[in-house]
């Protein structure tokens, strides 16, 4: 068996960040395993540009920010097992994973930090009727098709979803000569950034209908069309609103998922709102020792704010691996009105730290305010003119401001009168 002291499972931007972190932070008995060809995660097929603000203060492609994590791994001689798939990890931390260059192999670790992000929705998790034709993708696999392979799916599509990656594919697919002829999202509201919205759609006058569905899907070898329906409240189709889109392809774009597979299999506690680990300030799980991070924790809006949650949990490993775990009673952290998703979930008492608690609106607030309090008490408070679902909203909290809390607290949004 081989001895580790942490091991780092994806080599995407989390898993490199936390990688970084912890080999800064001393810890030099590591390896991060990824089970692509090459590391940067799905940043290698994001070709368009609006990375790094954050962090950098300049405009990155995917493939370039991932190049800046990349690089600096390298340099500190970050040892990186690619074409490396992880099969399980169990909660006494030992990792077995197979290679074509090492076969089985059953790393035992002292700290095991989860970055293995999130997969798309697939088609048979909508319940879409129609025929089981070509032409159907998801977004993602279609950006990896255009942007890696050099292959266009189609000539007219029709667009499942406003999230991040159908909104940047109604532009890519346009830009490459195919005729987008709508963008068709469930809800009442969009689920993207609002500046995807503006640059990917408006730009290109590709109409997008809120509160529509596609209900009906036609074609025997290849889509030939797509009905769309209006939805109502209760998101059931309206009969008489159909219109048909002839299109011989289809993009969903319809919601990410945390691969948290290995999670279950190592006894991780799940959050069933975000779909990943429910952990601490620190980034630990509920199995101790077990750190998880990035998309695969929740999934985010901006791979900067990935980053940065993927350092402190690097951090935090390497703190647990050179000066053991301490432990201490903790606050529970509740969704209250209006708020989905609060993470962490768990904050340690007598933390020196300010916490940041990051969530998903539940629905569009304008002129609002996020609260954070505990009975009658306000803990923190921030304003803002909208609070979306396509964007993370964050709340900064001071640790003397929960100095006596005991129980929980709440976030909720307070919309004002």
């Amino acid at each position: 068996m081989i001895q580790k002291d942490l091991v780092i499972v994806g080599g995407g931007p989390a898993g490199l960040a936390a990688a970084i972190s912890a080999w800064e932070d001393g810890i030099r008995n590591m390896i991060v395993l990824e089970r692509e060809a090459q590391p940067g995660g799905i940043l290698r097929q994001c070709i368009h540009n609006g990375f790094g603000l954050h962090r950098f203060g300049e405009e990155l492609t995917g493939p370039e920010y991932a190049q800046r994590d990349i690089a600096k791994a390298r340099e500190l001689g970050i040892p990186i097992a690619c074409d490396t798939t992880v099969l399980s990890v169990t909660e006494d931390k030992h990792v077995t994973c197979v290679s074509t260059t090492e076969g089985l192999q059953v790393i035992e670790a002292k700290a095991v930090i989860l970055a293995m992000g999130c997969r798309e929705r697939p088609r048979g998790a909508l319940g879409t009727p129609g025929t089981r034709c070509a032409g159907i993708y998801t977004a993602g696999t279609a950006q990896k098709f255009v942007n890696l392979e050099g292959f266009m799916p189609g000539k007219r599509v029709v667009i499942l979803g406003s999230g991040d990656i159908g909104l940047i594919m109604a532009r890519r697919m346009t830009l490459q000569g195919a005729k987008v002829l709508a963008c068709v999202e469930l809800m009442p509201f969009s689920s993207g950034l609002n500046r995807n919205i503006v640059q990917c759609l408006h730009d290109y006058d590709i109409p997008l209908y809120l509160s529509h569905t596609v209900t009906g899907i036609e074609g025997r070898d290849r889509l030939t069309g797509v009905t769309v329906s209006e939805v109502g409240p209760d998101r059931r189709p309206i009969p008489g609103t159909e219109m048909h889109f002839d299109c011989d392809t289809l993009l969903l774009s319809v919601g990410l998922i945390p691969e948290n597979e290995l999670s279950r299999g190592a006894h991780v506690e799940l959050s069933p709102v975000t779909s990943g680990a429910v952990v601490t300030d620190q980034l630990e799980t509920s199995v101790p020792g077990i750190y998880a991070c990035g998309n695969v924790l929740h999934v985010h809006d901006l791979v900067d704010f990935v980053s940065e949650e993927s350092f402190k949990a690097g951090h935090a490993a390497a703190e647990m691996i050179q000066h053991g775990r301490e432990t201490s009673d903790t606050i529970r952290v509740v969704d209250g009105e209006g708020v989905r998703g609060t993470v962490p979930q768990i904050i340690r008492k007598g933390t020196k730290e300010e916490i940041r608690l990051m969530f998903r609106p539940a629905a569009v607030y304008k002129n609002a305010s996020v609260v954070v309090s505990c009975g009658d008490k306000e803990i923190a408070r921030k304003r803002a003119m909208i609070f979306t679902p396509g964007e993370m909203a964050v709340i900064p909290v001071a640790p003397e401001k929960l100095e006596g809390i005991d129980g929980e607290i709440t976030v909720k949004m307070e919309v004002r009168k």
